[in-house]
């Protein structure tokens, strides 16, 4: 056990005096190392402040750009963005409602009318902003709905997602879209990864429904029980589950 030496305390033999001499060297040593280590960092910092200074204007300069661009030049094109989309958003959403007419509507959509924009000149005039995105979203959809499948691949794989249901629904609608090119096997994938993007009552039996009735076109019969019995247990209620008895004896009959 070490015990506390008081200043001023002398050493009773020659052997202590030397082990106190060691401890001594030793921290003398240590603080000798110490000094040189901060002289040494003292003289890498001088040689190379042109360089740190240089790199913290950098990180400055790219700061103050960015709070910049978005203070004075995003923020305005959004609200004019927002502005821009009222137009084609409701020719989106009449299209929806007006099954007869629907075609002309999504065109009036797409291109725009009357001297509004459209959702692709929204897409390529305001991009970045959140507005370019929904309007990729409505843009991806009203594609598939004219029937023009690699259009409605190509602006639903570029929608990011800022909701879960349009999330599924890009997503789904991308399955769409390839089924209806005849790849029932990309569009089982693209259905189950709707599925994985959110659970919830209304996408959810939709995707199970699809997956299902595609797993039974490439007769993986164990696949679609699986989808339809989950419609059954976990959503009696929805309109897919309506028929969903009849299809579970069609998959037990397939496998």
């Amino acid at each position: 056990m070490a015990t506390y030496k008081k200043r001023g305390y002398k050493p009773k033999n020659k052997a202590e005096e030397r082990e106190m001499d060691v401890k001594g060297s030793a921290t003398a040593e240590v603080f000798s190392t110490l000094d040189e280590s901060a002289s040494r960092s003292e003289q890498w910092v001088s040689k190379n402040q042109n360089y740190i200074l240089g790199t913290i204007a950098a990180i400055a300069v790219v700061v103050l750009g960015y709070l910049a661009y978005n203070q004075f030049i995003l923020e305005p094109k959004s609200v004019e963005a927002n502005n821009e989309l009222y137009y084609p958003q409701q020719y989106f959403e009449q299209a929806q409602q007006n099954p007869e007419i629907r075609d002309s509507l999504f065109l009036l959509a797409l291109n725009g009318g009357e001297g509004k924009y459209g959702l692709l000149d929204i897409i390529d005039e305001y991009k970045g902003t959140k507005a370019a995105n929904i309007a990729t979203y409505a843009a991806g959809m009203s594609y598939l709905n004219l029937q023009q499948y690699d259009k409605a691949i190509d602006y639903l794989e570029q929608y990011s997602p800022d909701e879960e249901i349009t999330g599924a629904l890009a997503i789904g609608g991308i399955g769409d879209a390839f089924m209806q090119l005849g790849q029932p096997s990309d569009a089982l994938g693209y259905y189950e990864k709707a599925l994985d993007f959110d659970d919830n009552e209304f996408t959810t039996p939709r995707y199970l429904y699809k997956s299902g009735i595609t797993a039974m076109e490439l007769e993986d019969f164990s696949k679609a029980l699986k989808y339809f019995q989950r419609i059954k247990d976990d959503y009696p209620t929805s309109s897919e589950a309506a028929t969903i008895d009849a299809l579970i004896g069609m998959a037990k009959r397939g496998s």
